[in-house]
């Protein structure tokens, strides 16, 4: 029975992973390493292409928004929001309207925002009845894997001189096969609840109102914190390093490491507090922003990708592990609140960007507020800490 328990573990964490990897990898982020190639075939601007960014992450907060009113099957809206995925990434192959690549951007938002809430929520539910907490951190490798494969991929296609419309059109083909392989994992309805759901150490509701809202503003500080550089990483180097190759290398060592630091999430001790988890990994991803400004070498973006990488979607579990410490089995609403605000990060930060790039020329200034932006955030959950521990004294 513990063998059965082991495996269905690891196939609900597996399906977890490759959900997100179609969502946030290819949903989200191909776009990234794709707008150089866009740029390139003259498709559209820099703005244009911030704009499009934007409205992604538009679509992601209300996607977030919905999250927190839908109700009816986890498995099947997850089901949905990848069957979507492939689709909108599809259409952004075949269409070439900038006007209906801002529908379909926003779309995709939506779409990656639906499945990453409700993928979270039943997979870390499941593993949680499987005794299994600890391969929560295997599910946002997901994120990475697609990056990765995304990042090298398109270097390839790059060196070949392929349209970023190809490109396009090879990632719905991705997501569709990986799509296909955990589609069979997520049956059923939501995963049937413990008969009592573990809730958080009996705090007083106050104290979790409090702390839920310490964690949400210090969660939107981290949408906004990463952005600018997960979303022109690729077109940043290029601007530093022109005619280099090592531009086109720099994304996939972004997800490698985005998919090492999740799993390397899994081997740190369940007790240790998630707050202050957080805020190393925004300290960390703070040092990585800062060091493509201080270092724009080769060796300053691939020591900058590694930081802003490793502690990227462990981020994400700390935080939602954080939510259901405070709300037990019935975090959904709290997730989605969390995954709203950080949407609302992600928004304000490529149109501040190509603003502030218009006056300056470079990305500098925007990096270092994305810099703070962390910083800010860290300094937040070490406060919200030491409240909670006085008045646990």
């Amino acid at each position: 029975m513990k063998t059965d328990h082991s495996q269905e573990a690891w196939r609900v964490a597996l399906a977890g992973a490759l959900a997100m990897a179609v969502a946030m990898g290819i949903g989200r982020f191909a776009f990234t390493p794709l707008l150089p190639m866009m740029l390139h075939d003259g498709v559209i601007d820099l703005t244009a292409g911030g704009w499009l960014a934007t409205a992604n992450y538009l679509g992601y907060f209300i996607g977030a928004l919905l999250c927190m009113a839908l109700r009816g099957s986890a498995t099947g809206l997850i089901k949905i929001g990848l069957a979507s995925t492939v689709l909108l990434t599809l259409g952004m192959g075949i269409f070439q309207s900038p006007v209906v690549w801002l529908a379909l951007r926003t779309l995709a938002g939506i779409a990656s925002a639906c499945t990453f809430v409700f993928a979270s929520g039943w997979c870390l539910q499941r593993l949680t009845q499987l005794h299994a907490h600890a391969l929560g951190g295997i599910i946002y490798c997901g994120p990475g894997i697609g990056i990765l494969l995304t990042g090298l991929a398109t270097s390839a296609m790059v060196s070949h001189g392929w349209r970023a419309s190809y490109g396009w059109l090879t990632y719905a083909l991705l997501a569709l096969i990986l799509a296909a392989i955990s589609w069979r994992t997520f049956t059923g309805s939501s995963a049937v609840l413990p008969p009592h759901a573990p809730a958080s150490h009996a705090l007083p509701p106050a104290q979790i109102a409090r702390q839920a809202r310490g964690l949400t503003v210090a969660y939107a500080l981290a949408g906004f914190g990463y952005i600018i550089t997960a979303t022109f990483l690729p077109v940043i180097a290029r601007q530093a390093l022109p005619g280099s190759s090592w531009p086109d290398l720099f994304w996939p060592l972004f997800g490698i490491c985005v998919a090492a630091g999740a799993w390397l999430a899994t081997k740190l001790p369940i007790h240790w507090d998630n707050r202050l988890l957080l805020a190393a990994c925004y300290l960390v991803q703070a040092g990585g922003v800062l060091l493509s400004v201080a270092s724009p070498s080769v060796a300053g973006f691939a020591l900058g990708s590694i930081l802003l990488g490793m502690p990227f979607t462990a981020i994400t579990l700390f935080a939602m592990r954080d939510a259901r410490r405070l709300r037990g089995d019935h975090a959904r609403s709290l997730m989605g609140l969390l995954t709203a605000t950080y949407g609302i990060g992600q928004i304000i930060g490529p149109p501040l960007a190509t603003r502030l790039v218009r006056g300056s020329g470079n990305f500098t200034s925007s990096l270092c507020v994305a810099a703070f932006a962390l910083l800010a955030g860290a300094c937040l959950l070490s406060m919200v800490y030491r409240q909670d521990r006085k008045q646990r004294a």
